[in-house]
């Protein structure tokens, strides 16, 4: 993990306070969101799970096809650090998020019984939208609420697996695609580092991995003249890169004009602005593109 990253429960809360008084329109988002992100680096701290092994066979040929390392559906969790965690995002989210107070206290509920929360996990990392649908009928909640519960749960064990399954990389190689090299997912945001090198993160599992400059993660687009950048005189740290060619767009923190450790999580959520600059624009961001 790069040196200026957060990477501890205390970081978490520097990068936070940090943010805070940058951008005091975003403290009552951030202090939701410091409690989430401080609650999951403390489970993940207490995860052990065994390493996925990939044969030499596989992973050649996964190499030779450019392939990501597993599918989403591949990671393993901790189930019983990922149930605790549960609970503790339920409650976080009761007492601070009154419009997803009502379902993270009747997910907390149900998890005692009529919910699984194994069944939960699993339905999640396979994508099955059939099986949130009927939880959201059973137990009247929202969809939305029940998968950033879920997510917010399983999040450090798959952050603690994409960790493991990185010493399958090829450093001699690296990794050149817009997708991800560990689960195939598409980037969530971006990161230039103070040598102006371009590092994307997974919008999933959170591995970062170096990109050219001039590239588009969705299209490959690496024509100059459809792909651009902006960014506010008043906020120089934060900016959009935009293709033209495949109308997405995907924020990043540029590293040189941030003197500040960065926890790109909550970076995220300190940009909500740009996202809505982006959509005023006809842009899409990246990850609702693959998902629709």
């Amino acid at each position: 993990m790069t040196a200026y990253l957060a990477i501890t429960p205390q970081q978490v809360k520097q990068a936070a306070a940090a943010l805070k008084k940058t951008r005091p329109a975003y403290a009552e988002l951030l202090n939701f969101y410091e409690k989430i992100f401080v609650a999951q680096e403390d489970s993940k701290s207490q995860i052990k799970i065994d390493p996925l092994k990939i044969s030499e066979e596989i992973l050649a040929l996964k190499k030779k096809e450019n392939f990501s390392l597993i599918d989403i559906s591949e990671f393993r969790l901790e189930p019983a650090a990922a149930i605790a965690l549960l609970e503790r995002i339920c409650q976080i989210v009761e007492a601070a998020n009154p419009e997803m107070a009502d379902s993270a206290r009747i997910i907390r509920k149900a998890a005692a019984g009529a919910l699984d929360p194994q069944l939960l996990f699993a339905a999640l990392l396979k994508a099955e939208d059939a099986y949130f649908k009927k939880v959201e009928k059973d137990l009247g909640i929202e969809k939305k609420a029940l998968a950033f519960v879920a997510y917010s749960s399983i999040k450090p064990s798959v952050v603690h697996c994409a960790e493991q399954l990185a010493s399958y990389l090829d450093s001699d190689h690296p990794w050149d695609k817009g997708f991800c090299p560990i689960c195939g997912s598409a980037p969530g945001f971006s990161l230039f580092e103070d040598e102006g090198q371009r590092v994307l993160f997974c919008g999933f599992c959170w591995h970062h991995w170096a990109v050219q400059r001039i590239y588009c993660p969705f299209c490959e687009n690496k024509d100059s003249k459809t792909l651009h950048y902006y960014f506010s005189e008043t906020e120089k740290d934060y900016r959009l890169d935009v293709c033209d060619s495949c109308k997405t767009y995907i924020k990043a923190v540029d590293k040189r004009r941030a003197d500040r450790i960065i926890y790109p999580p909550l970076e995220f959520v300190a940009s909500l602005h740009l996202d809505i600059k982006a959509q005023e624009m006809g842009l899409k961001s990246g990850i609702q593109l693959e998902l629709q």
